[in-house]
């Protein structure tokens, strides 16, 4: 794609938001809508909610001197200019309704910057929900370097756009987020009850420069579900749930490598003399209500395995949709061990309760 050729693509783009593919747009005859895909379980239609959708907003992205195909953790892959082709995918995909996320790429901006980046990002986000009220919800977009400034915007997103909850990276310039500075936004998070999506960026924060680098992307396959295991074991062991109890964080990729490994985190503030835990239940607990995960793992055993450990109420269906990963609704359809009232929570009644889907 050619700049000129990007241009007159993001000009065209609904409501100034760009959805991404990643295969290249039909043509002719083979952009005629497909049948929606149903979700039934046990005769009944079924409602899927899909937590973890990515997204982008050209306009504020070229604040920053980005393009779609150039921003951090973006794939270079083509731009869906009409909202119909992300709708296609969905139909055919058997998702009724997505939650519009972006990963932060603007945490290095100064105040006046961020400031103005963020209100054309989340004003886009509430044209493109306004457009399509049936099939998307966006998870509003804030400037957490400047955490005073984020909890306003966090707080007009969501009383003045209609926003459902917000999106976060793992960390801000290599920070962690449970430290007190941050208390600005976890407070107004609580405050409006609103679901914060955590998405990682690689784990650059806390893996040295170059050690994932290599073959097979090690940035991507174990650098993003290690920033989120970190993340929400600082949220537990800093005490942030406690200090805020009317949080909610879903922690994108099925929570990292936290449920796969939550017995050594549950008895950790017992055995380890140094450990110097601020958290006042066991890690299982938070298990319970403020933190959730999404289904990205792949396999059944790898499903079971998350349920056995957090719980169907904690776990909500994700797709990061436009990455081409093996994740679809079958996944949990199929599953011999989940209930059908299991297979509904999952797959939108957890989701549609926390961002207020009807």
């Amino acid at each position: 794609m050619t700049r000129s050729d990007f241009i007159e693509d993001t000009a065209r783009a609904v409501a100034g938001i760009a959805f991404v593919t990643c295969g290249p747009q039909a043509t002719g005859d083979a952009q005629a809508q497909p049948r929606r895909r149903e979700v039934v379980v046990n005769g009944k239609r079924v409602k899927t909610v899909d937590v973890h959708a990515h997204c982008a907003v050209p306009d504020a992205m070229a604040l920053m001197g980005l393009q779609v195909t150039g921003a951090p953790n973006s794939p270079n892959v083509l731009v869906m200019t009409q909202t119909a082709d992300r709708l296609r995918a969905m139909d055919e995909q058997g998702i009724d309704v997505e939650a519009l996320s972006i990963n932060p790429y603007w945490y290095a901006a100064d105040r006046d910057l961020a400031q103005k980046l963020i209100t054309i990002q989340n004003e886009k986000l509430a044209e493109a929900c306004a457009a399509n009220p049936e099939r998307f919800v966006a998870f509003a977009s804030v400037a957490l370097q400047h955490p005073d400034l984020a909890a306003e915007q966090l707080e007009d997103a969501v009383k003045r756009l209609g926003l459902r909850g917000v999106s976060i990276g793992g960390h801000v310039a290599g920070e962690d987020l449970s430290l007190p500075k941050y208390d600005p936004f976890w407070a107004k998070a609580a405050e409006l009850g609103q679901l914060v999506f955590m998405h990682p960026n690689g784990s650059e924060n806390i893996i040295k420069p170059g050690a994932l680098g290599g073959r097979g992307e090690l940035g991507n396959i174990i650098g993003n579900p290690l920033e989120t295991t970190y993340f929400l074991s600082r949220l537990i062991f800093d005490g942030t749930l406690d200090k805020f109890p009317g949080l909610r964080v879903c922690g994108a990729h099925a929570g990292g490598y936290l449920p796969s490994y939550l017995g050594r985190t549950d008895v950790a503030c017992d055995v380890r003399a140094n450990a110097n835990c601020a958290n006042k239940r066991r890690p299982r607990d938070y298990f319970t209500r403020e933190l959730l995960v999404d289904t990205m793992v792949f396999s059944e055993e790898g499903l079971r395995h998350l349920v056995a450990e957090v719980g169907v109420s904690q776990i909500v269906y994700g797709t990061d949709v436009p990455y081409n990963w093996p994740v679809t609704v079958d996944l949990v359809l199929n599953a011999p061990f989940l209930t059908d009232a299991d297979k509904e929570a999952i797959l939108s009644g957890n989701l549609s309760r926390l961002l207020k889907i009807m």
